[in-house]
């Protein structure tokens, strides 16, 4: 079946992250009657770049028969004025909230563009970016001094989702996430690597079907026995394995996204830090 098309706006005076990310929350309930083309306009700041949008806008509904669906999180009326005007359909993000927000709480907002992201010089950045670092150098096994300092460590066979994962928690939530991967000698030897076992209360485990994993490694290595659907059995097998004995909380990635698998990771382990 052939999905009806529709031009879909994301305009901000920011990046535009916050406007796309909900908008793909919200499109994806539409997903089995519209495919859904996104034209992303960020640090749309002053008029003559409003007015510039609104045109493209005009445009396309005009040569499509369909007015444009907007997702925006502008805050200056001025330059908001100008895209809510265009023959759009406007959903102002930032506008819906602050209103009732402001009734709620009696007093007005101070509109400031780009204040839904952090600061460079904001301790908050700081810790994110440190974060980050923290988990590119602990990626893979690498790196095994300073594990003490992690807020977690995932370990799973190769492949299954935990550099991303770990990266996701970094960049999202400051977490310090290292990853470690467990190979076979650790299956033939029954027991967790030596390097882990004093911070069992920091793991957690991660898995993947068996021909999922395989199709991901012959990506990366086709033909070889490491993408075997034999080994990847095996080792799946024996990684599930090893962290029930080891009393290791575990979930598969097989067909949860890494926001879905970070928010159990938080949940699991209690590491209740705020997203940025």
């Amino acid at each position: 079946m052939q999905l009806n098309q529709r031009t879909v706006f994301i305009v901000s005076d920011s990046t535009g992250i916050t406007a796309e990310t909900f908008s793909h929350s919200v499109l994806s309930q539409f997903s089995k009657s519209f495919e859904f083309r996104q034209i992303r306009e960020p640090f749309i700041t002053t008029d003559e770049k409003a007015k510039d949008v609104a045109k493209k806008i005009n445009e396309i509904a005009e040569r499509e028969q369909n007015p444009p669906i907007v997702f925006s999180t502008l805050v200056k009326q001025d330059i908001l004025a100008y895209v809510k005007e265009s023959n759009c359909v406007f959903l102002d993000i930032f506008g819906t909230c602050v209103s009732q927000l402001e009734s709620a709480l009696g007093t007005k907002s101070e509109p400031t563009i780009g204040m839904s992201h952090l600061s460079a010089s904001s301790e908050a950045y700081r810790n994110r970016i440190e974060a980050i670092n923290f988990s590119l150098a602990h990626d893979d096994g690498q790196f095994i001094h300073g594990l003490k300092e992690a807020d977690v460590i995932l370990v799973g066979v190769s492949r299954c989702g935990k550099t991303p994962t770990s990266l996701y928690l970094a960049m999202q939530y400051a977490i310090k996430a290292a990853n470690f991967p467990l190979i076979p000698e650790d299956f033939e030897r029954g027991s967790l690597p030596k390097t882990l076992q004093p911070f069992r209360n920091k793991l957690f485990g991660l898995s993947i079907q068996p021909d999922r994993l395989s199709e991901v490694r012959n990506e990366r290595r086709p033909n070889s026995r490491y993408a075997t659907l034999e080994q990847c059995l095996y080792e799946v097998a024996e990684a599930e394995r090893l962290m029930r004995r080891e009393g290791i909380e575990w979930l598969s990635t097989t067909t949860k996204s890494i926001e879905e698998i970070s928010t159990t990771v938080l949940q699991i382990l209690g590491l209740n830090k705020s997203s940025y």
